[in-house]
């Protein structure tokens, strides 16, 4: 399974960006899909996890809000549409199947993770 995040981009605190991550086969069958993300000089951390039918989320308390979750298991796509940016979501971001089917913030419940995409948020 490969993944590969797009929409990244510079934005100014208060903007809106959409992330997409299309996968290389289906993975949408009973898969959580999930967003993490890493600041320079900071531990990868969780953003956001939706159930495999899409049924159920989970957000970190951070985004909570102001990001939103879903998936296409047709398109075997994940989004996450991100408003009200801060300075502090400036990351790579990253998309990641977990070996779940629940909705989990749990790094070690996901197998496997696309390449990031940056995101600068200007103050």
């Amino acid at each position: 399974v490969q993944l590969q995040a797009s929409g990244g981009g510079l934005v100014q605190a208060g903007g809106s960006l959409r992330l997409s991550c299309a996968a290389s086969k289906r993975t949408g069958s009973n898969n959580a899909l999930g967003w993490f993300r890493q600041a320079p000089g900071r531990e990868r951390e969780f953003v956001a996890s939706i159930s495999w039918r899409g049924q159920s989320t989970v957000y970190a308390d951070s985004v909570k809000g102001r990001f939103t979750i879903s998936r296409d298991n047709v398109k075997d796509t994940v989004y996450l549409q991100m408003g009200s940016l801060k300075p502090e979501d400036t990351a790579v971001y990253y998309c990641a199947v977990s070996g779940y089917s629940m909705a989990t913030s749990r790094l070690e419940s996901y197998n496997y993770w696309g390449r990031g995409t940056l995101v600068t948020v200007s103050s």
